[in-house]
């Protein structure tokens, strides 16, 4: 197995990006699994009638795409995901397409962690999402 970036083998500013398009099943099988069936997400007719005018995908579903980034590559296979703050800028509408992006900006070797700024772009490099991670990585 492989493992990922030790805290030794990370820099400041070291950074990786993973782009995702949201459909609509994968925000009804978010609902499913997170329980989370509020209909803004759901129901079409439902989301009109509010200021998004359009169905938009769980914060969370879209923020999940750091701990996709974190956890294949950067630190990787091993890492532990200790925190996560997110600031919700803007909604991310069905067939969104985001580019999520985590950076290293701080590393505590005797404590074996590293603060990520954690922030997503639409396809209109609009900053839909903002916040920091906290990461152990893995000890190789």
């Amino acid at each position: 197995m492989q493992q990922g970036k030790s805290i030794h083998q990370l820099t400041i500013g070291q950074s990786a990006e993973f782009t995702k398009m949201f459909t609509s099943s994968e925000v009804e099988s978010f609902a499913d699994v997170s329980g989370d069936h509020n209909p803004v997400h759901l129901n079409e007719e439902y989301a009109a009638s509010t200021r998004f005018k359009h169905r938009i995908c769980h914060g969370h579903l879209v923020a999940s795409l750091f701990s996709a980034i974190l956890g294949t590559e950067l630190p990787g296979e091993g890492s532990i995901y200790l925190g996560q703050s997110i600031k919700y800028l803007k909604p991310v509408y069905l067939n969104d397409t985001i580019t999520a992006k985590v950076t290293v900006v701080e590393k505590d070797e005797e404590k074996n962690r590293v603060k990520l700024e954690t922030t997503a772009v639409n396809q209109n490099g609009d900053l839909v999402i903002t916040g920091m991670a906290e990461i152990m990585p893995p000890r190789n």
